[in-house]
């Protein structure tokens, strides 16, 4: 049976999340894989070195900045490091990943102006995951994720 690769904060359990708040995921397919113990739960952001809780961050240009202005990008990068080195250890059939993340979003990201809005991106480990090939779902994609499963044999 292959892994998945998870946010930790859709697996739940310890804080990960930048403000330390809960977000575990609910969805039947999501909590029948965990049953399974297909789940391989990663939160590039304190894989990366950063504490709980800790200042929002958004991707601007090439960098990730925290609200204060401090450039954090390093951590993103050893988190996005982190989180590939798992999937590869783990041999992992696909990663689903917390949407709208500067590390794990998979189709949008905060737009970098703290102002709540969104603009279509990855986060920075979302993007690692894909370049090296591995398919990459939101939490809101689950249905498709369970038919890409479904339609490959041996996962």
């Amino acid at each position: 049976m292959r892994k998945i690769l998870v946010s930790a904060c859709l697996y739940g359990g310890e804080p990960v999340r930048y403000d330390g708040k809960p977000c575990p995921c609910t969805s039947p397919v999501f909590l029948r894989w965990k049953e399974e113990g297909r789940l391989v739960p990663v939160c590039p952001e304190t894989a990366g070195g950063m504490g709980v809780p800790r200042l929002p961050s958004e991707i601007t240009g090439d960098r990730v900045l925290s609200s204060s202005g401090e450039d954090v990008t390093e951590y993103f990068a050893r988190g996005a490091a982190a989180a590939l080195g798992l999937a590869r250890e783990n041999c992992a059939a696909f990663a689903v990943l917390k949407e709208g993340s500067p590390s794990c979003g998979s189709g949008r990201i905060h737009d970098g102006s703290f102002s709540g809005a969104c603009v279509k991106g990855q986060g920075m480990a979302a993007q690692a995951l894909a370049e090296a090939g591995f398919r990459v779902f939101s939490e809101e994609g689950l249905d498709e994720a369970a038919e890409f499963l479904c339609s490959r044999p041996g996962l």
